[in-house]
């Protein structure tokens, strides 16, 4: 892979691909489907890298998914209540949809940063086979 095909780490954590080989992809389906939408291969389909390399190896990404999701929450109803003067009510019925459409991938947002957070990149790794 030339050095202008090479993911970044943050194109890579976002793009939810392997952290070791920035090839591979986390999840079976595209980000926002909803057909197996928390469905992840055992390893990287290019590295070999594993993707569950412990039980209960995710737990730390349900608090990024927590503190990202309350953040997001309170400056949303607080945007739409004081700036555009929104109904406390109306505000929260927005943001339940909203946070219904973004649900699938905070999720997986959450473990692509957590892996990224624990595995490291391994250029020797990017090469094809």
């Amino acid at each position: 892979m030339s050095l202008l095909h090479k993911r970044s780490f943050l194109s890579s954590m976002f793009g939810l691909h392997c952290p070791r080989c920035r090839t591979g992809k986390l999840f079976y389906t595209p980000t926002f489907s909803f057909r197996r939408s928390f469905a992840m291969p055992e390893q990287c389909a290019h590295c070999g890298q594993p993707y569950m390399p412990e039980p209960g190896f995710y737990y730390g990404s349900m608090f990024i998914s927590y503190i990202f999701m309350g953040w997001f929450c309170l400056f949303f109803i607080m945007f739409f209540h004081w700036v555009l003067d929104w109904s406390i009510p109306s505000s929260f019925a927005l943001l339940i949809a909203v946070c219904a459409l973004l649900f699938v991938y905070v999720f997986r947002l959450a473990r692509s940063i957590w892996i990224h957070i624990v595995v490291k990149y391994d250029p020797s790794k990017t090469e094809i086979k």
